[in-house]
């Protein structure tokens, strides 16, 4: 939902009118009216391989839902439509192209996922995070993934009073979605809880299902300072300008901590698809932005050496920061954006 939003705002900036479709389960139902957007909603949900019964009954809400796509879209009037190869993007998709309307879509892996990969050949522009050596033509264009505005623009000293960071103390950021990386959080709360084993400041966003039992430890542990807990931010803006090295899943977020220049402490997901995470890890570490860890290896102690390393070392971080930068593709939402305007013509 972040690079949609993104776009969103690139496209609002050109005078266009935009809104959303989406499911009310997710997190679209809650971030697109924040950010100002209206929202039609359709019933859908993921496709379970491992469950042929499931599967049938995802590929019937999904039958379902394009007719009822159809009837938004004519509703709202639209010119065209952008998909992010979620599965919503699927039914919407074909309404699109059963309506004749121009459909771009975008990909934020190295390969395209299941939605994109039937909507490809019906696409004017299919935009791509990383460049995808099997897919040649001029349908397809490397554009980076967009990533929301403030994460260029955001004010580290207003980041650091927000979450009660010292302006002149070092700051490792933790974070692994919206519901959180059970392992990454234990292995956190684990090697970091314990203020005598640590120098620096700990910004730690636990995600929505991990965060009861890490306020436990939390309390368990005296409420130490310089730990700052939180369970879920809409964006990352705040944390990445706060801090100077970032602990995290190596999803999508990695076009954040380049477009922020953060240096990195990744740990991929071992069951992504496709493993797209090791691939994401690799993208950073292989510039020189990045380390990474098995999630098989990951320990308390591990982290606390990591980062503490790392924090202590002012010229590598400096280095992999820019690293980072070098990664980043700061103009991404206005080139999709453009594309979709140029679909219009």
């Amino acid at each position: 939902m972040v690079p949609a939003l993104a776009v969103a705002d690139a496209l609002r900036a050109e005078g266009a009118e935009v809104s959303f479709i989406g499911t009310r389960e997710r997190s679209e139902a809650e971030l697109v009216p924040a950010a100002g957007y209206e929202i039609d909603f359709v019933e859908v949900r993921g496709l379970d391989r491992s469950n042929p019964l499931r599967a049938a009954g995802a590929l019937a809400l999904a039958a379902r839902a394009v007719p009822k796509a159809r009837r938004i879209l004519r509703a709202r009037g639209a010119d065209a439509v952008m998909g992010g190869g979620g599965y919503v993007a699927a039914p919407v998709g074909i309404a699109a192209v059963r309506m004749g309307l121009p459909l771009v879509l975008t990909e934020a892996d190295r390969h395209l996922g299941l939605a994109n990969r039937l909507l490809a050949r019906r696409a004017r522009r299919v935009c791509l995070a990383f460049e995808i050596p099997e897919l040649a033509g001029e349908r397809y264009l490397v554009t980076g993934r967009p990533v929301p505005g403030d994460i260029l623009t955001a004010d580290r000293a207003a980041a650091r009073e927000r979450f009660g960071i010292a302006s002149d103390d070092r700051c490792v950021l933790i974070f692994g979605g919206s519901q959180g990386a059970r392992s990454l959080n234990l292995a956190a709360l684990e090697g970091l809880l314990d203020p005598a084993a640590r120098d620096f400041h700990v910004l730690h966003i636990t995600g929505r299902r991990d965060h009861p039992q890490a306020v436990q430890a939390y309390e368990d542990a005296g409420r130490p300072p310089r730990y700052t807990l939180l369970d879920y931010l809409p964006g990352l803006a705040d944390p990445l300008a706060a801090c100077d090295l970032v602990l995290a899943r190596s999803g999508a977020s990695v076009f954040e901590l380049a477009a922020a220049g953060k240096p990195a402490i990744l740990v991929p997901y071992p069951y992504a698809t496709g493993r797209h995470q090791h691939a994401n890890a690799a993208w950073m570490a292989d510039a020189g932005a990045a380390i990474t860890i098995e999630d098989s290896e990951l320990t308390g102690e591990l982290v606390r050496e990591l980062v503490s390393e790392l924090l202590g070392d002012p010229e590598r971080l400096a280095e992999m920061a820019a690293a980072a930068r070098s990664l980043a593709r700061p103009d991404a939402a206005q080139r999709v954006a453009a594309e979709i305007l140029a679909a219009l013509d």
